[in-house]
């Protein structure tokens, strides 16, 4: 669709609505959300080779712990935290898509510390068998991730929303995390 855009009395100059600010930013681009859940994907992975699902070890050392009667099922942790690195590496990508968007790379930016963050957990918790840097770290985790909210939704809500299960579910891991800390202190 073309459009007319009176510049001067005698000239008019046409515009393309294809490449209007909505039309050149509302590309899907699937490869790129594929990619951007792989690596959310891919933070996830590091962090359970060290977790009680395929370490053995940390089997053995989380067994031997005194958990609060509210501790989950190990079974629930590998379908939830899947669920939420889909929805977070949805989340980037839609981050990513607001290519004009002023408040773009600071989102991205926070979004990659608390990746990181997110995937040194399981290492620092389960690999080096720390419950204190663990706690640490998850409740750096949890204000990262909240920060990550805060700038996803200045350039899009829909994103930030999508990031709400996940600082759900990390504010109750903080909250095991600690109970855990005092049980075994």
């Amino acid at each position: 669709m073309v459009t007319e855009f009176e510049f001067a009395p005698l000239m008019k100059i046409p515009i393309e609505s294809s490449t209007s600010y909505r039309g050149r930013n509302s590309r899907a681009n699937l490869p790129v959300l594929a990619a951007s859940i792989g690596v959310a994907l891919a933070a996830g992975a590091l962090g359970a080779v060290f977790s009680p699902g395929i370490s053995a070890s940390a089997a053995r050392w989380y067994a031997m712990l005194a958990k609060p009667a509210w501790a989950p099922p190990n079974s629930w942790f590998a379908p939830v935290w899947l669920t939420l690195y889909v929805l977070m590496g949805t989340s980037a990508w839609l981050i990513w898509r607001e290519r004009y968007h002023r408040g773009r790379s600071a989102a991205l930016a926070a979004y990659t510390i608390q990746l990181l963050l997110n995937a040194a957990w399981a290492p620092l918790f389960f690999g080096a068998k720390s419950i204190d840097a663990g706690l640490f770290l998850i409740v750096a985790l949890w204000l990262s991730i909240a920060w990550t909210i805060r700038e996803f939704a200045v350039v899009k809500a829909a994103a930030a929303w999508l990031l709400a299960p996940y600082l759900i579910w990390v504010g109750f891991a903080s909250a095991l995390n600690l109970a855990i800390w005092k049980l075994n202190h």
